[in-house]
């Protein structure tokens, strides 16, 4: 039971790191992308493939895992540039189900749908299985606090208000001087790089991947947590991730207990409470559990602001 919960805490950090990219590129710049399980996969191949094939350090590979989600990201930005909403959507959606394709067939490389064993872990085979999952738990929550921190100054940084000008009125920051697309290239590659960095540990967690981990019902959990958590709001972003590993898990317990269920009606079962419970949680908390602050945290708004007015001349 240690270790489940464990595992758990590992995936409700992996989800968080993965939320918190999504909240970059959709919560700030307004970026709509179905895309992001391929930029986790892209992570997660570069980094298993640089440690297993050319017997790379654990930490370049990781590293090397997350620059190359940014890479991949500004290449998608910059064919999408000039897409918008729905388009970019479907585009980034097909982004991600081509890679799963070529992921399966390129057996040179990915070693097809059996996909890719004995990703090393840090630590593994000194620590032992209990040991060192309670180290990648401690190094999962440090990634992510790192990570949080770093994506809270940027929200209230420059940077990140212009990205909320962009996505309110992408027009209206162009008229301000802003170049627009240079922005939404940065919003992508920042947001992709912690979408492969999660890919990475994933890989290096688990020590197996295979292309048909990478399906578009994790872009839709990853969505689903900011959702619950509050599009625009970083602290949104980790809650709503813990929170949906947490509902994913503890509906797993309580399926079984429901009589004459085979096991393929209980997984459509829990998706149709999962569905059921982001319904209800919108309808009463539109904007999230954390709805996104309109002012900045260390500019505080004066209750009495509003209410000044300029002196009327007689």
């Amino acid at each position: 039971m240690e270790n489940y919960l464990i595992a758990m805490g590992v995936s409700a950090g992996i989800y968080a790191l993965m939320a918190l990219g999504l909240n970059v590129i959709w919560g700030m710049a307004g970026l709509v992308n179905l895309g992001l399980v391929g930029f986790f996969a892209v992570g997660a191949y570069t980094s298993a493939l640089l440690t297993t094939k050319l017997g790379l350090p654990i930490l370049l590979g990781v590293v090397a895992g997350a620059g190359m989600g940014a890479l991949v990201g500004v290449l998608v930005a910059l064919i999408t540039a000039r897409l918008r909403g729905d388009y970019l959507a479907i585009v980034t959606l097909g982004f991600a189900e081509a890679l799963r394709v070529i992921a399966s067939n390129e057996v040179w490389l990915t070693n097809g749908t059996d996909g890719i064993s004995g990703i090393p872990g840090p630590f593994r085979a000194d620590l032992g299985p209990v040991g060192f999952n309670l180290f990648f738990l401690i190094l999962v929550a440090a990634l992510v606090t790192a990570v949080f921190f770093a994506f809270e100054r940027l929200s209230y940084s420059p940077f990140g208000r212009v990205l909320r000008a962009i996505r309110d009125d992408d027009q209206v920051a162009a008229v301000a001087g802003k170049w627009v697309i240079a922005y939404k290239v940065q919003a992508f590659a920042i947001g992709c790089a912690a979408l492969g960095l999660a890919g990475a540990l994933y890989g290096h967690y688990t020590s197996y991947i295979a292309p048909e981990i990478f399906v578009p019902l994790l872009t839709l959990y990853i969505k689903l947590s900011l959702l619950a958590g509050g599009v625009g709001n970083n602290r949104g972003a980790v809650i709503g991730a813990v929170l949906v590993v947490a509902f994913l898990e503890s509906t797993r317990f309580i399926i079984p207990l429901l009589p004459g269920l085979s096991a393929v009606q209980g997984a459509a079962l829990r998706e149709i409470i999962v569905s059921g419970a982001l319904i209800v949680l919108l309808r009463f908390r539109t904007q999230g559990l954390v709805p996104e602050a309109h002012s900045h945290p260390l500019i505080p708004r004066q209750p009495g602001a509003a209410a000044k007015e300029s002196p009327t001349h007689a």
